[in-house]
């Protein structure tokens, strides 16, 4: 290869497009006459793993097939006929197992080995030339890859016919009457491929997967085959003379430069570069279609909109992006992302109870599917199990709901009590759940299974109870919940301040109640803190971020004409005061006050073009926004374009109104550390 092929790709010219490709991943690990390659069942597990990923790649789930020790030649040339009628963008075939040559014929292609094969028994093999054909034969897809683990994977691209004469044209070259195609080989026409140790990928595959998992630092935001493939010889490279291994590839019609998957090593710029002053040639040219323009649309006549109008309403940008700095004077970039939101729960029923008043999340799984349970504030107490699908693509559907029974089986309200659900979280191990009722104010603990309250409610503090006992608000008291990963610590957030406190210029003055126990035993208040809410705000909804009193708090307020303002800001009750026996926290010194800081405006974030977001009656000004009162906060992701960030899930409450949104939305969120 020349120097110039080897140079790393910058650009990437478009881009392999997972939802319209086809992939094969072909593995054959256990051998009747061969060595056994386990390596090569952990090859399937996680070069699947990082395709489907969306923060790398993001195929589809149904346009990937994984064909596990194949026995015969149809059962590994089959799915690839299978996928090469599926594909309209790309196929991706890639095959793991013993390579063998076979020396009785003249050309000495590459078999690909099957469970029964042998050596020197070319019939029990898979020949290159039938993938080939497989490859090749069927399907409209635009560009074919190939990639090879695999001793003597080389030899699809250059053969020598005996040791004595020159590289002579390949007699079996996969894919090379094909436009746009891309093979890659694990090692040289005549050097084994290596799997130094059989409870991990081999060598080749494992240096594939980690570069996509990992990224390029300094490179572009989108890598191409041909970038991974550099890295991958670079990594395998280093290991000489242990390891003796020189991967190969072959690109035609610049396949290997197209986007292919996302550079885990750089977050993309929320913000586009500022663009170059304009030409001459440039401003001579906008004038000229400033003008092309005006007097197209005076044809068009005053009742038709610009042309430009029309397009953007016919083609809305999505409701995704990042969402703005928090503050002019922070230089830093924005520290929250749009994933996606959904409306699919508004107005639905299961099995005739209506999906209405979603006031608290809580995460059960994180999985593919995430599953979580949201609380109805309405009575009679519910909670719903929900799956939400993925946080880069919510797809929420809810299950039967759960009813919340005093521990006799007695239904709430019952003697005059009422409910009103407004927080909860899951306790260590997931087969309890603690709910705090505005109410009361009271906190719970419910089997999550039958829905029964399990032993005596906790314990309020006087001063944080409703008059004459306490000085809480009527009707804001407990609004949130959160409990520490360890499962140590319980903070209950009151909504508003209590008429003892009042606010601080506007700012309201809220008080968190921390407790300290064990997961489905008891648990003791030992703490009181406080933070300044931003200016008018209430507090909604509690999370934690760690064991050491970090948490995220949303916080919001609805005005009417004007719709609802939702902020979430970090606080960090570290070095804050305990203020259980202050009386009044109004004219205290600002230090004795927990540390907060914005991470989020939801204002900020992208609402779409026309028609991309649903616009609730009750917020006209931003369609995006509506009564959120519920949050759940995920694990940081290991991997991808928002490695070390966290998922951020919030529900809004529709109050049980038709002018109101039940909606919910998915964020990519960075802490600080």
């Amino acid at each position: 290869m020349t120097d110039t092929a080897q140079t790393r790709t910058v650009e990437s010219f478009g881009r392999i497009d997972p939802e319209r490709s086809a992939c094969v991943l072909i593995g054959v690990d256990d051998y009747e006459h061969l060595d056994s390659l386990r390596s090569v069942k952990y090859n399937l597990t996680e070069l699947r793993a990082v395709l489907t990923d969306p923060q790398i790649w993001g195929i589809p789930e149904d346009r990937i097939r994984t064909v596990a020790n194949p026995t015969t030649p149809a059962a590994l040339v089959g799915p690839i006929r299978d996928a090469a009628e599926l594909a309209e963008d790309a196929l991706i075939v890639y095959y793991a197992g013993h390579g063998l040559i076979d020396r009785h014929d003249d050309q000495q292609q590459l078999l690909l080995t099957l469970p029964e094969s042998a050596e020197d028994h070319p019939d029990t093999c898979v020949r290159s030339s039938d993938v080939r054909l497989a490859i090749h034969n069927k399907g409209a897809a635009l560009r074919r890859v190939l990639i090879l683990d695999c001793c003597f994977s080389g030899r699809v691209l250059t053969e020598m016919t005996d040791g004595h004469r020159q590289s002579v044209e390949t007699a079996v070259r996969t894919l090379k009457d094909v436009n746009g195609s891309y093979v890659m080989a694990s090692a040289p026409r005549d050097r084994p491929s290596h799997a130094p140790d059989p409870k991990r990928c081999t060598l080749f595959t494992g240096a594939l997967v980690d570069v996509m998992r990992q990224g390029l630092p300094g490179g572009p935001e989108m890598l191409g085959l041909r970038d991974l493939f550099l890295e991958v010889k670079e990594r395998i490279r280093a290991l000489k003379p242990e390891i003796p291994q020189e991967p190969q590839d072959q690109d035609r019609n610049n396949t290997g430069g197209l986007g292919f998957v996302h550079n885990a090593a750089v977050v993309p710029p929320l913000y586009p570069a500022a663009p170059p002053p304009p030409t001459r040639w440039q401003k001579i040219r906008t004038s000229v279609l400033s003008l092309t323009a005006g007097a197209l649309g005076l044809a068009l006549g005053l009742g038709t909109q610009p042309l430009v109008h029309w397009w953007h309403d016919t083609h809305p940008a999505a409701a995704a992006g990042p969402c703005a700095v928090p503050s002019p004077a922070d230089a830093a970039a924005p520290r929250a992302v749009l994933l996606d939101h959904s409306d699919a729960l508004n107005k639905q029923s299961v099995d005739y109870e209506k999906i209405a008043g979603l006031s608290a999340l809580a995460l059960v799984s994180q999985g593919k599917d995430v599953k979580a349970l949201a609380l109805a504030d309405n009575s009679p107490g519910r909670v719903w199990p929900v799956t939400l699908g993925s946080p880069f693509k919510l797809s929420p559907s809810a299950a039967t709901a759960v009813p919340l029974r005093r521990a006799d089986g007695t239904k709430f309200p019952i003697d005059g009590d009422w409910y009103d659900g407004e927080a909860m979280v899951i306790e260590k191990g997931g087969r309890t759940m603690l709910i705090a009722s505005e109410t009361g104010p009271a906190i719970r603990r419910f089997d999550i299974a039958t829905g029964r309250q399990i032993g005596k409610d906790f314990p309020i503090p006087q001063k944080l109870r409703y008059a004459p006992e306490g000085s809480a608000q009527t009707g804001r008291s407990i609004e949130s919940l959160a409990v520490s990963p360890d499962g140590r610590h319980l903070y209950a957030g009151w909504e508003a301040p209590l008429a003892d406190d009042g606010d601080t210029r506007g700012r309201g003055i809220i008080r968190i109640q921390r407790y300290t126990g064990t997961p489905g035993g008891s648990y003791t208040s030992d703490g009181q803190y406080a933070f300044l809410a931003d200016d008018g705000m209430y507090l909604s909804e509690l999370s934690a971020i760690d064991d050491n009193g970090n948490l995220l708090a949303l916080e919001r307020q609805y005005t009417a004409g004007l719709g609802s303002e939702i902020r979430i800001a970090e606080l960090s009750l570290g070095k804050a005061q305990d203020v259980t026996k202050l009386t009044s926290l109004w004219h205290q010194s600002a230090h004795i006050f927990a540390a907060d800081e914005l991470v989020v405006d939801m204002a900020t974030c992208p609402a779409g073009g026309p028609g991309a977001v649903a616009v609730p009656a009750a917020t006209p000004q931003h369609p995006l926004l509506d009564n959120v009162e519920g949050m759940a906060l995920g694990d940081p992701w290991k991997s991808g374009r928002y490695k070390g960030w966290y998922p951020l899930y919030l529900v809004s409450d529709d109050n049980d109104s038709e002018t109101q949104i039940t909606r919910l939305y998915s964020l990519a969120v960075k802490l600080r550390p």
